[in-house]
């Protein structure tokens, strides 16, 4: 064989070992992509969904608990836009355009920067659920701070807030009330919060449990909500 032939044969097993290679390195991928509809997903909870954001950016956890939600909350690392996607046929749960965010202010002082109290955020975000016999169980967890304003004062900020499902009309099928409780001081002037809760809801006969959407925001009917 001469020098050309065997450099041709080196180049074409070469060129076969790089395309399989390529492939395996695709299958990997995509299996890693797929999860179940039991699996939770950690997201933040400004810039993404309903408010306008791009790229996701999910973050797989073991469960939706108080510590984890306040830990990341703790961290307050930027993350890029984020929603967590329809994973199994699993609602989506995401932050109420707007209602993300609450500032109080002192009475008859709304909009102005100098009459601010504090100013309540949700920062992340996160689910995970089941389908039995056509109901859907979520459990449901998000995490924010609190910020002391101007006119903020030592103590405890009780903020109220509303989660809301949806269908794939936007036409409200159920809510929940929650309210949370943040201890905040002078001299720490931010405080945060976590809170994880479940509902349920059944899934008409036609409709897919992807569907409907989870959403949670700050309920803005309370005085100096700005």
């Amino acid at each position: 064989m001469t020098t050309t032939a065997k450099i041709g044969g080196l180049r074409e097993i070469i060129s076969q070992r790089a395309r399989v290679v390529t492939a395996a390195t695709v299958l990997t991928l995509a299996g890693s992509s797929l999860g179940g509809c039991g699996m939770s997903s950690l997201t933040s909870g400004l810039g993404g969904g309903l408010f306008g954001g791009s790229s996701a950016a999910k973050t797989e956890t073991a469960g939706v608990t108080n510590e984890s939600l306040l830990t990341a909350a703790k961290a307050d690392q930027p993350e890029a836009a984020a929603t967590a996607d329809a994973a199994g046929g699993c609602p989506k749960f995401t932050v109420w355009s707007r209602d993300g965010q609450v500032t109080i202010f002192e009475a008859g002082r709304v909009g102005d920067g100098l009459a601010v109290m504090h100013r309540g955020e949700i920062t992340k975000t996160a689910r995970e659920c089941r389908v039995d016999n056509g109901r859907v169980f979520v459990k449901y967890g998000f995490s924010g701070k609190v910020l002391l304003g101007p006119k903020g004062k030592t103590g405890n900020v009780q903020l109220p807030l509303t989660v809301v499902v949806t269908d794939a009309k936007r036409e409200r099928v159920t809510q929940d009330a929650v309210r949370i409780d943040v201890p905040v001081a002078l001299d720490k002037p931010i405080g945060y919060f976590s809170a994880v809760r479940e509902l349920s809801f059944t899934v008409p006969e036609g409709a897919r449990a992807g569907e409907f959407e989870v959403h949670v925001g700050f309920d803005r009917n309370i005085p100096g909500a700005g």
